[in-house]
């Protein structure tokens, strides 16, 4: 084990390297499958998620267990997501592994390069979201003039998406566009005109 893993695991409980994997591994745009977790915990952590029994093997319900405590509020709610659908970052959660990651010495940051397909997602939807009717109102008249209905649309949210479902589309777009100079001060605007459902 190298200093940087010796350091790395002193500085972060397994909920917190569960979540920055999930960072590492594009997390913010799109969900991760638990098992891409799994490995790249493994990687960056070895042993911490082994079987005592059969160490060379990773234990995939103790990473399970980890990534569900990481979703609980009390424990900073840094993800959302199931073992089914796959995990993205919370709001909460890309603050958490932008700021951490800068601690991390030693250890493989890199991250997968976006796809032809994801760029091509972003463009398309940096697209939508400039030429929308809330952008439009928010230039010309202000924050005040964007309705609830404009809010919706410009994160593709309606009355049939609620809840989790509501909540994921909405932070796939603020975290994906965080620090887009274009648009991610008007998005954090947008959001704070979407109704709860």
């Amino acid at each position: 084990m190298n200093k940087g893993t010796k350091k790395f695991d002193a500085l972060f409980s397994n909920l917190e390297i569960v979540t920055i994997v999930v960072y590492l591994l594009g997390g913010e745009s799109k969900n991760i499958e638990t098992e891409d977790i799994a490995i790249r915990a493994n990687k960056i952590a070895p042993g911490r998620f082994s079987w005592r029994k059969y160490p060379d093997q990773i234990n995939i319900e103790n990473i399970r267990t980890f990534l569900s405590d990481a979703k609980k509020i009390k424990n900073g709610g840094y993800l959302l997501g199931s073992g089914k659908k796959g995990w993205i970052l919370s709001e909460n959660g890309l603050e958490f592994a932008k700021e951490k990651i800068q601690e991390l010495k030693g250890v493989d940051l890199s991250r997968p390069p976006i796809s032809k397909e994801e760029r091509s997602w972003l463009q398309r939807e940096k697209t939508r979201m400039l030429a929308s009717a809330a952008m439009e109102k928010l230039i010309s008249n202000g924050i005040d003039a964007i309705t609830p209905q404009d809010a919706e649309s410009f994160f593709r949210v309606d009355d049939y998406v609620t809840g989790k479902a509501r909540e994921k589309r909405i932070v796939r777009l603020l975290n994906t566009f965080s620090n887009d100079p274009e648009i991610a001060d008007a998005i954090k605007l947008i959001v704070k005109k979407v109704p709860a459902k």
